[in-house]
């Protein structure tokens, strides 16, 4: 069975498709955020200590904590 991946487990650089929530905590703020399923998601760099991360989704960039981050699943 697949293993489950976020996007707190990727690099700088690295861009994958949203898959879902893994939680069900943020995932009303996700959605309004614009982190919908089949979408393109990029990450840009992470903070001197690993958190926050930036993101690009939609043609916006915008910052998420490592806990949010571990709730949003994504494809390889």
């Amino acid at each position: 069975m697949d293993q489950s991946r976020s996007i707190a487990q990727m690099a700088p650089g690295d861009t994958a498709i949203i898959a879902g929530f893994l939680s069900d905590d943020f995932s009303n703020k996700f959605l309004e955020m614009g982190f919908l399923p089949g979408v393109a998601v990029r990450l840009n760099f992470r903070a001197p200590m690993g958190d926050p991360i930036c993101v690009s989704i939609a043609g916006y960039e915008l910052t998420l904590r490592l806990d949010e981050a571990a709730s949003i699943s994504i494809l390889n």
